[in-house]
This record gives structure tokens, sequence and C-alpha cells, in this order.
């Protein structure tokens, strides 16, 4: 909460929070249940202009029982439904689910490692939405390949992380110690939005779009 206060102080563009308990699948317990519902209303408290999460089946089906509890809670906020949508077992019925629950958004790398692996589904559910709601393509985007996302999925929006990686400003390190799983970021190298990389993806988009 105290992240989403800066940001909303700092930047003028509408900023939506991400609703996930933990890592891992996107198959939730009623406990976790009750840490989604409470993070909601605090986030709405706290100025968010919308929400994102999303939640499955154990047998790769939208779980429309816990959205629909879910976007209750979320309105009268916009909702999007993030990447468990690439975890779906049918996106073309999925789509029509979310579009059936009142979602307005969906993040997707089209069911693919990354959206231009997926581009192909991107642009097959962006036909088949017909606007009922916009489908966001996201994973692995850069001002590599942006232009190509955009054109080849027909999509008006898109996501992306835009970061660099940044040394850590530590002069002393313990090289014995980490303060995370052996696979997470190394302890002395910060993850950060890089600006420059910002403003060469909005340039692109804005030619695009």
């Amino acid at each position: 909460m105290g992240l989403l206060q800066v940001v909303k102080q700092c930047v003028r563009v509408p900023v939506f929070v991400m609703i996930r308990p933990r890592g891992g699948d996107f198959l939730y317990s009623d406990r976790e249940v009750e840490v989604m519902k409470a993070d909601i209303r605090l986030a709405k408290l706290h100025g968010a202009d919308g929400l994102v999460f999303g939640a499955l089946t154990e047998d790769g089906r939208i779980d429309t029982e816990l959205c629909t509890a879910l976007l209750a809670v979320c309105r009268p906020l916009p909702v999007t439904f993030h990447r468990a949508f690439d975890m779906v077992h049918d996106p073309l019925v999925a789509l029509e689910t979310l579009i059936s629950l009142g979602f307005e958004r969906v993040l997707t790398s089209g069911c693919d490692s990354s959206a231009l692996e997926g581009l192909s589904l991107i642009k097959r559910l962006a036909e088949q939405a017909k606007g009922r709601i916009v489908v966001v393509p996201g994973g692995g985007i850069t001002e590599r390949n942006l232009q190509r996302i955009l054109e080849g999925s027909t999509a008006s929006e898109f996501h992306c992380s835009a970061r660099s990686a940044r040394d850590s400003g530590m002069k002393f390190r313990n090289p014995n110690v980490a303060m995370g799983a052996s696979f997470s970021a190394p302890e002395y190298s910060i993850k950060v939005a890089d600006v420059a990389k910002v403003r060469t993806l909005n340039a692109i988009a804005k030619n695009i779009l």
C-alpha cells in the first residue's frame, strides 16, 4: 500500500493494482481468497484506479464463481484478467467467459512463451472480441518487437516491464548469503523501470496507433 500511495503521488496515468497473494498457480484456497478480497478493499481505499487478477479451476477453466465474487468487491473500478489466461484449457471459450463476467481487459501472451510467439492467437482473440473486451498483448515485449506485435495483433494497448538492471550501491557485499531462493535475482542487482525504454516504446506505439 505504501508503494501505491507514492506512485499515485508521482504519476497522473491510471494505476491498476495486481491482486496476487502468492507466486505459482492460480488455484486459490479459501484463506488466499480472503487475502485477495482484503487487498482489493485496501487498494481501493488508497486510490487504485483499477484492479488486476485471475483465477482458474483445477481443470484449467476460468473460475467463474470466484471471479464473480472478486469482481463484486472491485466494483465500480475496471478490472483486468491477468496472464492466468495463458494457462487456460481453451482460450477461445475462456475469452467468452471473461466477456460474460464483465472484465474490461485481458492480458495475454497468446498462451505461449512470449507475445511474439503467441501473436497469431492474440490476433484471433482480438478479432473474436470485436470490441467487447480489450485484448492486451504482454510477455517479452521490447522496443525491438513492439511494432510487429501491435501491427500483427491489431491491439490498441500493450503491456511490458520496460526495465533494465542497475548495479547495487552497496560497497560492502557478503557473497556467502542470499536473501532469496537460488533462482531469484542476484543480490546486488536491482530491476528498475527504464525511462529511455518507456519513451522509445511510447513513441513506437504512438506512431502505429
